[in-house]
């Protein structure tokens, strides 16, 4: 069996409980004192026990402990998962979706997520889903939007002369004119 990880000789069992006492976070008060009490010449176990841990988690605290002191006790948020694209792979993303598909090339008049996915699939071989992709493009500013779409050989003078202009017919309520001569 290998010796047991010494704690750093620049805290005492005292330290510890000060500590203790002033911390706001429950479970590295736990930590501490169960530190505090290998300090004071108690074996891993029991440390263990008072923390209700196994031997394998105060090593790990004692570890923790002596790399970064008592801030090494807090609980920490897990990193989660890496993303799937990286920066390079999301700028040119960012460019595919701002030029909008090639009809003759990508097959498509309009970006879906579903072809946005298949996209990334051809240029980099990375397979993501559609809700991870629109994760992806919400988080880099992008919003889901639809234009109408436009015939391209529209004439934009016809479409005002077709345009019925009139004029608005206002008249003016009976009751409303009555309020207000009272």
């Amino acid at each position: 069996m290998a010796a047991a990880i010494e704690l750093r000789s620049d805290y005492v069992a005292d330290d510890l409980r000060r500590l203790a006492r002033t911390s706001r976070c429950a479970k590295q008060t736990r930590r501490l004192l169960a530190l505090a009490s290998i300090y004071e010449g108690g074996s891993r176990g029991e440390a263990a026990k008072m923390g209700g841990v196994t031997l394998q988690i105060v090593r790990d605290w004692v570890v923790r402990f002596n790399s970064e002191g008592p801030d090494g006790l807090l609980d920490r948020k897990a990193p989660g998962r890496a993303p799937l694209l990286n920066a390079a792979q999301r700028t040119a993303l960012a460019a595919a979706v701002d030029a909008g598909p090639k009809p003759y090339l990508d097959g498509v008049v309009r970006w879906r997520l579903v072809d946005l996915a298949q996209w990334v699939w051809n240029e980099f071989g990375i397979s993501i889903s559609r809700q991870a992709l629109g994760n992806e493009l919400r988080a880099m500013g992008f919003r889901k939007l639809s234009a109408r779409p436009r015939h391209y050989a529209q004439n934009s003078e016809a479409i005002e002369e077709f345009k019925k202009v009139c004029r608005p017919n206002w008249r003016r309520s009976a009751n409303a004119s009555r309020l207000e001569r009272l």
